[in-house]
């Protein structure tokens, strides 16, 4: 079921009240804005698109995946569906945009592409909730009922590997790198650097010049470097 929050991304982003949910090349599109372009609202992984991303710009397309972060989250839990406030508290997850490399390591066979555009937008949002009754270990303590849109926040436009470097804050890393040494600079887990590090690789934006032990060695594309021994 849609939720509000994606319904009013749909308005947010559309031309005009007949741009939304239209077909084209036979797939459902959320909206079309008013230079042309086709607009998808992708709240889940950006792997579950890419096929459907992949045809349409296959077939001459110029699309728009919007995909929101949520930045801050209100959380509404009430007594019944359509009831009372029972608590309010603010969620102490908090995306930002370097986040979106979880999902880009998802996406390079379709990422970067001149017809497309990746947009990551910051939101802030109130998810409504029930309390389970009967609760159980492996399922959630609580049941989704909405979310709603409260306010839209900064957007980060990707449209090639230039993007990619800015958005990770174009870290002065030296001529040869490892996904260790990319932690260091990010100040990120190593295990997230190596998303990112893969991810840059497979978008084109590095090249793999050698090993250092077990880690792969990366350098910048269009940085001169000296080989490194395996």
């Amino acid at each position: 079921m849609e939720s509000s929050l994606h319904r009013q991304l749909k308005y947010h982003f559309a031309a005009d009240l007949n741009s939304i949910e239209v077909m084209v090349d036979g797939f459902r599109i959320d909206a079309i804005d008013s230079k042309g372009f086709l607009v998808e609202i992708q709240h889940a992984g950006l792997g579950s698109i890419r096929d459907k991303a992949k045809k349409l710009l296959e077939n001459g397309h110029r699309l728009r995946i919007i995909k929101p972060l949520i930045s801050c989250k209100w959380i509404e839990t009430l007594d019944r569906d359509g009831g009372e406030l029972v608590r309010r508290r603010k969620s102490p997850k908090k995306l930002v945009a370097v986040d979106i490399f979880r999902e880009l390591i998802h996406f390079t066979q379709v990422f970067p592409n001149p017809r497309l555009t990746l947009e990551v937008l910051s939101v802030e949002c109130i998810e409504q909730r029930l309390d389970r009754v009967n609760k159980r270990k492996r399922r959630k303590q609580y049941k989704t009922l909405d979310q709603h849109l409260a306010k839209v926040g900064d957007i980060h436009v990707l449209k090639g590997i230039a993007d990619l470097w800015r958005i990770l804050g174009n870290p002065k890393l030296p001529s040869t790198f490892d996904s260790k040494g990319l932690a260091e600079y990010l100040e990120q887990p190593r295990w997230f650097a190596q998303q990112i590090a893969y991810t840059l690789n497979r978008c084109g934006a590095t090249e793999i010049v050698g090993k250092r032990g077990n880690a792969i060695v990366y350098s910048r594309k269009g940085r001169s470097f000296q080989k490194v021994a395996a």
